[in-house]
């Protein structure tokens, strides 16, 4: 089943305009580069906001050029720490440990301010490997989405916006091989979900050389035993391109009676 959008951005593309919201550099790429340098393409606007490390990294620069692989604006970073990594934001709150409330607030500004058809962000496991910072996204994320729609809600963040759309990245049992047993091989965690729970696979295939530059522009992603783009960056172009081809999504607050065929796109 393919389902088309009725044109709901600027352009009349039939393609919805797309905010990421992550947790960290790189996660936009690795997770929903394909969507976003699709919807792109088409003429849909695009951007990505990222919950950690510091604007005057080196990371944010790897950012930048990224999203400009995605096609997907100039980078939103909010500038928190990394749950994990203490130099990614010195002297700065980690993102896992602020404040809920204020947290939401920062979420809905950039909601509000962008006015997207579609929100994509983590799933509810963290995506994978269960990191903290990408549980606490989804969280916010959700009561974001939900807060913006409501002026009463953060008036200091302009005029409400209610998303059309609000989808969570993941990855089904069924659909993890390649992608499990590298994330095993260092010793890291598998979390996908039952195949029931998936509202949308797109084959991103077309964009997957802009997928894969972008995640390439995380040169410091690519060092290392751990980094997924360092492992990604080790095994044979065809495995690699199998693996990035196919990006899915759970949607939240809908279900699923049965896996649904592959989409050519995120819709409203």
């Amino acid at each position: 089943m393919h389902l088309i959008a009725t044109p709901t951005s600027a352009t009349g593309s039939g393609f919805p305009s797309v905010l990421g919201i992550f947790a960290h550099p790189d996660d936009e790429s690795l997770l929903a580069g394909g969507v976003l340098a699709q919807h792109a393409a088409a003429g849909a606007r695009t951007s990505v906001v990222t919950a950690t490390w510091g604007r005057d990294t080196g990371r944010a620069d790897e950012l930048a050029r990224a999203l400009t692989a995605l096609g997907a604006g100039t980078p939103r970073m909010l500038g928190y720490g990394d749950a994990r990594n203490l130099s990614s934001a010195p002297g700065r709150t980690r993102w896992c440990d602020v404040n809920l409330d204020d947290a939401v607030a920062q979420i809905v500004l950039h909601i509000r301010e962008f006015r997207p058809d579609v929100v994509v962000t983590h799933d509810a496991l963290g995506q994978l490997t269960g990191h903290p910072d990408h549980r606490r996204t989804h969280q916010v994320a959700l009561l974001a989405v939900e807060a913006a729609g409501f002026g009463r809600l953060h008036p200091e963040a302009g005029e409400p916006w209610r998303t059309g759309a609000l989808y969570a990245a993941t990855h089904p049992d069924s659909g993890v091989a390649g992608l499990g047993s590298l994330l095993r091989s260092v010793g890291k965690t598998l979390l996908s979900v039952p195949d029931e729970d998936v509202a949308a696979v797109v084959d991103v295939t077309p964009w997957v050389p802009q997928k894969w530059s972008a995640i390439c522009s995380h040169q410091s992603q690519l060092q290392g035993e751990r980094p997924l783009p360092a492992l990604l960056s080790r095994i044979q172009e065809p495995s690699r391109v199998r693996i990035l081809s196919t990006e899915y999504f759970t949607r939240i607050g809908t279900t699923s009676a049965a896996r649904p065929a592959v989409q050519p796109m995120l819709t409203v």
